[in-house]
């Protein structure tokens, strides 16, 4: 299991990381669709909460299977909005829903988790599904 947190990294350094385990746990994952999905996450934890924290968690719970959550202060889930390309923004969120297995945002006391799931041999979810 890799866990990483703002307090103690950067972006930059999580998401090479995240690289780095998925090729030595995962190599059947697709490292550039994980990788976009760990940019997405970290970079809206950023940009979306007051203290801009975060939390990375990414686990291989079986040989199957790849799992990364992402944690962070805000309890506002993720919403579509449509992308802006002169402006920046908009993308994210459809891009993780379209990239990963499955995709689940859970609220807790302190903020939310986004976890999205890759599993062997799985489609990513459909353009329309939420989690």
């Amino acid at each position: 299991m890799l866990v990483l947190d703002s307090s103690r990294t950067d972006t930059a350094l999580a998401r090479r990381a995240a690289v780095r385990f998925v090729r030595a746990r995962c190599p059947w994952a697709d490292v550039h669709d994980v990788l976009l999905v760990v940019s997405e996450l970290l970079g809206n934890a950023v940009r979306h909460t007051d203290d801009g924290g975060w939390l990375l968690r990414i686990a291989s719970r079986r040989p199957e299977e790849l799992v990364v959550e992402v944690y962070d202060s805000s309890s506002a889930r993720p919403a579509p909005r449509p992308g802006d390309p002169d402006n920046g923004g908009g993308f994210g969120w459809g891009i993780v829903q379209r990239l990963a297995s499955s995709l689940t945002v859970q609220l807790h006391t302190a903020g939310k988790s986004v976890q999205a799931v890759w599993q062997r041999n799985a489609p990513a979810l459909s353009a329309g599904a939420r989690g």
